[in-house]
């Protein structure tokens, strides 16, 4: 394990891995604009699409279309089917939320054991560790989550930030590559790709 960041960088790195990686749970509705009505559909037609469905149309949407998406699909990775899950899921969210990374931890950990085949549970408790600065068992816990849900862009995204950190830049351009791949406009993976952009390519001769 490598140098760990602290003070403002640490603050601003949880701040982008929380955002992306926690989905619905701290999202804010998105009131719509009569100008932007050309590009956005009434939820309720979302809810009956196909994830696959989802993720197509969202590596073509922009602006509020795009954001939409976003919150469908997270909506979704959120619900596990059980409603023990869901409600660890839930408290563990909140805690966090609260900044008590350890309660966070504790219920993430217990929701992991209780389903181990529900991703978000692993994204969730990856945030948590990265919040605690724990970057090898945040790592860990987002290799699992990618294990389940290859497509799971918040992760990549968080993924992309710790191996950052690491120094492995290579590895980071790949997973904030993948992340946009999936969903154009997700936030941090332009600015991550062109500050990575040197070092990976090279300066031009």
């Amino acid at each position: 394990m490598q140098t760990i960041p602290t003070g403002s960088i640490l603050r601003a790195g949880v701040m982008a891995f929380a955002f992306c990686c926690a989905g619905a749970a701290f999202s804010q509705d998105v009131q719509e604009d009569p100008a932007d009505t050309a590009q956005t559909e009434p939820p309720a037609q979302l809810s009956d699409e196909t994830m696959e469905s989802l993720f197509e149309k969202l590596s073509m949407a922009d602006g509020r279309l795009a954001s939409r998406i976003e919150d469908e699909i997270t909506d979704r990775w959120s619900k596990s089917g059980s409603d023990s899950a869901d409600l660890l899921l839930l408290r563990g969210r909140k805690a966090l939320e609260k900044r008590d990374i350890k309660k966070a931890i504790a219920h993430f950990s217990r929701l992991i054991a209780l389903r181990p085949d529900f991703a978000e549970g692993w994204n969730a408790r990856a945030t948590a560790y990265f919040a605690d600065r724990n970057l090898g068992r945040s790592l860990a816990d987002l290799y699992e989550t990618l294990r389940i849900e290859p497509r799971h862009f918040g992760a990549l995204i968080g993924l992309g930030l710790i191996l950052e950190r690491l120094d492995r830049d290579d590895d980071a351009h790949a997973a904030f590559s993948a992340a946009r791949d999936l969903h154009p406009n997700i936030d941090g993976a332009k600015e991550a790709l062109e500050r990575l952009e040197e070092s990976v390519v090279g300066q031009p001769i």
